[in-house]
């Protein structure tokens, strides 16, 4: 069963410039997307978040792949992904802090969420064996910054090709590059028993690598962000590739509807969970005319209206001890 749940957001204005006395070009808008899927396997370890506020100019997505099966690796994706979540959201009140200290940031909210792990499985021994990926990527302006434990892919299309900007922490990964410098063959790296899995994650003990890199990407306008679980991979990176470039001009909401159906098309009766979070880049919206004082309204013209006097005379007397008026008489001028 498929899910995916769009938020889009025309109206937002990270970056101004002014263009002539009183008007304001808005430099980014960012249309973002969540999606998810179950795959075929019996639970859902896969756990994403986004947060991209109008208004600002600064957005991030959390996302996890959890693993460790009956041990937990749903409940260790939710950990990673609130306690990520959470310190990003605390800091995204002071943006130009947060740019300067991004790196730092980053690390220490990796580092913060695996001592949380490392505590719920030392309340929870059965627990043991679980863990989780990171991929965080934050937008600051036009600078895309990220934080990566694990084999999570983040994927930059920009006009009709498709690449990794992060590092892959996997198995499958060291095996390509033994087999670029000749040391294996194909064939060998393709049948390793090891090749699924991953050379670093989040599991409550020393993290073995990091990817978080502290020069940022430049974002162009018409640049689509995708940040997913492995679960995406099912997808060679050439259909993936087609998929955005065909759905390019539609809202994220849409795109990821088509990827999760391309997805879900391959049929495979494996399927990993899958997760993602779509960032479509636009381009500049049209000049805005910056609202000024409202110009003074001439005052309606005043209706006259003849005043009428009405006199009325009457008498009162007494009886039983209550008063009882009788009108007399009546008249208007």
């Amino acid at each position: 069963m498929y899910r995916c749940a769009g938020l889009i957001l025309p109206g937002r204005t990270p970056l101004a410039q002014r263009q002539g006395t009183g008007r304001i070009l808005a430099d980014l808008v960012f249309d973002t997307a969540t999606a998810l899927s179950q795959g075929r396997r019996d639970r859902q370890e896969d756990a994403v978040v986004a947060d991209f506020q109008t208004g600002c100019d600064h957005g991030f997505a959390v996302l996890a792949d959890g693993m460790g099966g009956h041990a937990g690796g749903d409940i260790a994706s939710k950990i990673v992904v609130t306690e990520i979540f959470a310190e990003l959201k605390l800091r995204s009140g002071d943006p130009k802090a947060l740019e300067q200290d991004v790196t730092a940031i980053l690390r220490d909210a990796a580092e913060g969420a695996n001592a949380c792990l490392a505590e719920f499985v030392d309340s929870n021994p059965e627990r043991n064996g679980m863990g989780a990926t990171l991929l965080a990527p934050v937008f600051v302006g036009r600078k895309l910054f990220w934080i990566s434990v694990g084999d999570s892919p983040l994927f930059l299309w920009r006009n009709g090709t498709l690449r990794r900007l992060n590092a892959d922490h996997s198995m499958a990964a060291r095996l390509a590059q033994a087999v670029a410098a000749g040391r294996i063959n194909p064939e060998t790296a393709r049948s390793h028993p090891d090749r699924a899995c991953v050379t670093s994650v989040l599991s409550g003990r020393e993290i073995a690598e990091v990817d978080c890199p502290p020069a940022p990407l430049t974002l162009q306008a018409g640049d689509i962000i995708v940040a997913a679980s492995d679960g995406v991979m099912s997808l060679e990176t050439a259909a993936l590739e087609q998929v955005l470039s065909r759905a390019a001009g539609q809202p994220a909401a849409q795109m990821a509807q088509h990827v999760l159906a391309e997805v879900a098309g391959l049929g495979r009766l494996d399927q990993d969970n899958l997760a993602f979070c779509l960032i479509r880049v636009l381009p500049p919206m049209a000049p805005v005319t910056r609202q000024g004082p409202r110009p003074a309204q001439q005052p309606a013209p005043r209706t006259h209206f003849r005043r009428r006097k009405t006199t009325l005379v009457a008498s009162a007397h007494q009886q039983g001890g209550d008063f009882h008026f009788h009108s007399l008489s009546k008249r208007s001028q």
